[in-house]
């Protein structure tokens, strides 16, 4: 018995990829790791329940959402456009890390995560949740509780969440029209 397969075809970290032949029903994190070697998005509960393996899905219209890759099928994103830990940061011609994005910056300068096991996740989250502050600013008054919702569903087994919280606070904070007074 042979699996059925689909082509997908999508864009990854800003780079067009496939058609590629995969099985109905793969998870897009079993496909972002065996296909493409994109092993930074990390598999936690398999129930979409601890967004360990959350990434950005960019949308047309330039915004941007978190999509669950452990119970996400990889076709569901057939044709779209997501962004993995992988494509955060910008990168010179070999590759090598040029400069990470606010957000990466100030979890390093906070201190943010132990083990690092969520912080793929967390960095997919606190990216979209700044991008939405642009597109529809918070008073400042509310900001925490902003942080709070917005990353309320992501878990950190080493209970990271206050620094986290709070480099999330400092990016917005220092990101121009996130906050108002």
């Amino acid at each position: 018995m042979s699996l059925e397969k689909r082509p997908l075809t999508l864009t990854i970290n800003d780079k067009p990829v496939g058609p590629i032949d995969v099985p109905v029903g793969m998870p897009m994190i079993d496909f972002l790791h065996g296909y493409l070697n994109l092993t930074g998005t990390h598999f936690g509960c398999g129930q979409g329940v601890c967004h360990a393996c959350t990434v950005m899905e960019l949308r047309p219209d330039g915004s941007a959402t978190e999509s669950r890759t452990c119970i996400s099928d990889a076709h569901f994103f057939n044709g779209k456009s997501i962004r993995t830990i992988e494509g955060h940061a910008q990168r010179d011609a070999n590759g090598e890390v040029r400069e990470l994005t606010p957000v990466q910056q100030a979890f390093i300068d906070h201190f943010s995560f132990q083990c690092g096991y969520c912080t793929a996740g967390f960095v997919a989250g606190a990216t979209v949740f700044i991008d939405q502050l642009k597109r529809k600013p918070v008073k400042r008054a509310e900001l925490e509780t902003a942080i709070e919702a917005s990353l309320d569903d992501h878990i950190c087994r080493c209970t990271g969440y206050v620094r986290y919280y709070e480099a999330v606070k400092s990016v917005a904070l220092a990101t121009p029209g996130c906050v108002v007074d």
